[in-house]
């Protein structure tokens, strides 16, 4: 092959390794966004780092697809208190993880910052729920199945996935199971050992695994609460919790063994079936 010919060939594979990504709302996203309060300005000021995105009112989705599909999709939520996104450690290495197993990751990024509003999930659940509405539409274009279609959320995405899948959704707008690693923020606050007021899981809830540290503030008990709650109805749920880890490790090796969760998070989706090939 000519040198110039080769160079086109390999521009062409790169272009098509690259991902397919998607406006959820191309006539524009309900609901109007509230100006930065001080106390926002202040959050992206002190906790925002380099791999962190805010400032989105166009939300889309970014597809990674893996190199032999399997049939099953993971949408994945990064965190980062509905002010902004923490794109990298917990979204497009989440992504590459998942095309590993031959999972298409699906990155979600939502709109932020909502953490002035009185529901801050709502306008992220709201992206969440027509992520997994498009997913199922293009799910033949796509090579994927509509029934097995996953919501992986982290911290506040964790929080978003709670929200949707316990929340009365569509069951159209439901993923058929959730990863929650370090969610939280659906407990009590002064009695973190019951749910919120308002919040219930209801009978049908999706499949849930759950990964926490002890040493992450309230959010053990909030997944320790949720899987209680799954119990009750009998509805599968697998629970870790580790002695150490803190919070916002995502994909990153600080040498604790929590940060193994993708491995037992493997195992589980393994042990439900998403991970079998398609027929």
């Amino acid at each position: 092959m000519k040198p110039l010919l080769f160079i086109l060939f390999l521009a062409a594979g790169l272009r098509a390794a690259e991902p397919l990504e998607l406006k959820l709302w191309p006539d524009g996203a309900p609901g109007a966004m509230l100006p930065h309060s001080k106390a926002t300005e202040d959050f992206i000021r002190t906790k925002a780092g380099k791999s962190t995105i805010t400032d989105i009112h166009e939300p889309t989705i970014a597809i990674y697809r893996p190199e032999k599909p399997n049939g099953t999709s993971v949408i994945v939520a990064p965190g980062g208190g509905y002010v902004f996104l923490s794109a990298v450690h917990e979204g497009t290495q989440v992504c590459e993880w998942l095309n590993t197993l031959g999972v298409t990751g699906i990155l979600l990024k939502y709109r932020t910052p909502t953490r002035d509003e009185v529901a801050p999930h709502e306008k992220p659940v709201q992206d969440a729920a027509q992520a997994i509405l498009l997913v199922r539409k293009h799910s033949e274009e796509w090579g994927l199945n509509p029934a097995r279609v996953g919501l992986l959320g982290f911290s506040a995405g964790g929080n978003l996935l709670a929200h949707i899948a316990c929340d009365r959704v569509t069951k159209s707008e439901q993923p058929n199971f959730g990863v929650m690693i370090y969610g939280g923020g659906f407990v009590d606050f002064k009695e973190p050992t019951k749910l919120k007021e308002g919040f219930t899981v209801p009978a049908d809830a999706p499949p849930m695994f759950l990964a926490c540290a002890h040493d992450d503030g309230q959010n053990p008990l909030a997944a320790t609460v949720l899987y209680l709650e799954y119990k009750k109805h009998s509805i599968p749920c697998e629970l870790h919790l580790f002695a150490k880890g803190g919070h916002g490790f995502g994909m990153r090796k600080s040498g604790n063994p929590i940060n193994d969760w993708p491995q037992r998070c493997a195992d589980w989706m393994k042990a439900m079936g998403w991970l079998a090939p398609e027929s």
